[in-house]
């Protein structure tokens, strides 16, 4: 029986090399392509009729359209709306990423730290940029907080720059760790079930319950993800 970290591995699809450097085209990134299509067809294919009375996966595009428009309008604002596609495109791109993580013989691409912390970087470089462009070197104001003596100057500018450049860290590790601890979960009560067989009655209740548990925190993930994303853009925008 495989172990439970075999399902994490990496294995090359299409051995690619350029420069001296390894760019195979990895099971991740065929993952990852599929849900970038999933996502795309998803949402071209239930948007395409744009009925009056929607239907059920029109609905259900709606509903997670409306869902990501309020949280980035209740986080950020109206100066957010110029936001919303990469925001809606980051939280279905990880929300996808997830549920087939969940599928049999799929695989978790979100349960990658590399995956996690690129995606994380791109944010945190983005809302710094975006900080500098509308603030210019008053946006340095984000490591000493308005109206705060300045005598506590030494202690928190240090503490706020800590924190600042901690963000990207502590978006990638949440996302990570709530990904692959359930799926060594899973891995391991399922080995379990197969072991004791019909005797396994207990371990098989245990493992349907944590399964969809699993679905629930692979949705929460996601909005966990795209949440402090908003949080972080309206720091920048808004300056605290």
């Amino acid at each position: 029986m495989a172990g439970p970290l075999e399902q994490f591995e990496i294995k090359p699809l299409a051995e690619i090399s350029a420069g001296g450097f390894d760019i195979s085209f990895t099971n991740s990134a065929l993952w990852m392509v599929i849900a970038a299509v999933l996502v795309t067809a998803f949402m071209t294919l239930s948007m395409r009729r744009g009925a009056l009375v929607p239907g059920r996966w029109q609905g259900a595009a709606e509903v997670m359209y409306e869902f990501v428009a309020n949280m980035l309008k209740d986080n950020v604002g109206s100066a957010g709306r110029k936001y919303f596609p990469f925001v809606f495109t980051l939280f279905m791109f990880v929300l996808f990423g997830n549920l087939l993580g969940m599928i049999p013989h799929g695989f978790a691409f979100t349960s990658h730290i590399i995956v996690t912390f690129a995606m994380a970087l791109v944010i945190f470089i983005g809302v710094t940029i975006i900080g500098f462009a509308r603030h210019g070197t008053h946006y340095f104001r984000m490591f000493f907080p308005e109206g705060a003596p300045i005598a506590t100057a030494i202690i928190l500018i240090p503490i706020e720059i800590i924190s600042y450049f901690s963000r990207p860290f502590s978006l990638a590790i949440r996302l990570f760790a709530n990904m692959t601890v359930g799926h060594i979960m899973l891995k391991v009560i399922g080995g379990f079930v197969g072991l004791i067989g019909i005797f396994g009655v207990l371990p098989f209740a245990m493992l349907t319950g944590i399964t969809v548990l699993e679905f629930g925190i692979a949705a929460l993930q996601a909005y966990v993800y795209t949440i402090l994303t908003c949080i972080y853009l309206h720091d920048a925008i808004h300056m605290h």
